[in-house]
């Protein structure tokens, strides 16, 4: 199971999204800003987030989220596509961008490949009380 976070403000998106995520056997969050993200990931320390595409250009220092050791971040539009490429600096931060809803499947691929990669490298968090910084 891994935790997800979800930012965007189409609240109807980002549930449908949710339930699938958490059908799928995740742990979902969303946040409709990058400020809150931030504060959830703190908390959290997300594998994976998906983030609304006007959002992470807005607030590129979305790239720089809390996750999880080897976790990815994924960038969504709606299904009208967009002139605006994502900025150099966050593009290299960027696994995919997905058209949503009609990328669903594309996303349930692509948080299995995150969870297979961080399985096979080991990169995951040791959240063990006896690895914790004193």
């Amino acid at each position: 199971m891994a935790s997800i976070l979800l930012i965007g403000r189409d609240d109807a998106l980002l549930e449908g999204l949710a339930q699938m995520l958490a059908h799928a056997g995740h742990a979902p969050h969303t946040a409709p800003t990058t400020l809150e993200a931030v504060e959830i990931a703190a908390a959290e320390h997300p594998l994976v987030a998906i983030v609304d595409r006007d959002e992470a250009v807005a607030h590129p220092e979305v790239a720089r989220l809390p996750l999880e050791s080897g976790g990815a971040l994924l960038v969504y539009h709606g299904g009208a596509s967009t002139a605006v490429s994502l900025p150099p600096s966050l593009q290299r931060f960027v696994m995919a961008e997905l058209t949503l809803p009609l990328e669903r499947h594309r996303l349930i691929t692509l948080v299995q490949r995150v969870e297979e990669r961080l399985r096979a490298t080991g990169r995951g968090e040791d959240r063990s009380p006896d690895h914790r910084a004193s």
